[in-house]
């Protein structure tokens, strides 16, 4: 059987970790969709057509170097305003919510628009502040010199695209558990999502 949970959130709101917890916690497959964006931005930094990129993307380029960079980042962000680009990578990821065995997707329109059908969806935020310190120590631990007020900025920045854009913008689906991380552990945070998705009832719950 196949059983999909759909991930949302803003940038650095924790949805990726939770997301590997909670596919590790019941065995499931995890795809990081923001992954496939990044890939795609760090093609057209290159100097690749955006849709082209996307169209002709392949697993390896998820292993690409540099897909974890505040510069990738920003460039997922503007490629993934494409209509065209999403259209492309929509097929992808809906193959990978129902894959055999169950999957969790996490990224920007999981619930709203790969996969509305999922078993569970949850919406993971956070105050931009404490999302910009967040990523503004995951940085500093890289080697990057980049001021947290950049990184707020930043953060901002990418929040205005990603909401505002025209297809598929970020919010979350009706049905979802919206799950505040600002004030949460990461254990916490984790403790919260499998207790919503074991009432969902995911498969190896209780």
């Amino acid at each position: 059987m196949s059983f999909a949970i759909a991930i949302d959130g803003p940038a650095a709101a924790g949805k990726g970790t939770i997301g590997r917890a909670v596919a590790a916690r019941f065995g499931l497959a995890h795809l990081d969709t923001g992954l496939l964006y990044r890939a795609v931005g760090r093609k057209v930094l290159d100097g690749a057509d955006p849709v082209a990129a996307a169209q002709g993307l392949v697993a390896a380029d998820l292993e690409a170097d540099g897909l974890r960079t505040a510069e990738a980042g920003q460039a997922a962000s503007r490629v993934a305003a494409i209509p065209e680009v999403r259209a492309a990578l929509v097929d992808f990821q809906r193959a990978f919510a129902r894959r055999a065995g169950g999957a969790v997707l996490d990224g920007r329109d999981i619930g709203t628009v790969i996969c509305p059908d999922a078993e569970a969806k949850l919406f993971v935020t956070a105050s931009a502040e404490v999302r910009a310190h967040r990523r503004w120590l995951e940085l500093r631990e890289a080697g990057s010199t980049a001021s947290y007020d950049a990184v707020l900025a930043d953060v901002r920045e990418r929040d205005a695209r990603d909401t505002e854009r025209s297809d598929a913008p970020l919010k979350p689906a009706a049905d979802a558990l919206v799950l505040d991380t600002s004030d949460l552990s990461i254990d916490e945070a984790v403790a919260h999502a499998v207790a919503a998705v074991e009432k969902a009832g995911a498969p190896g719950a209780g």
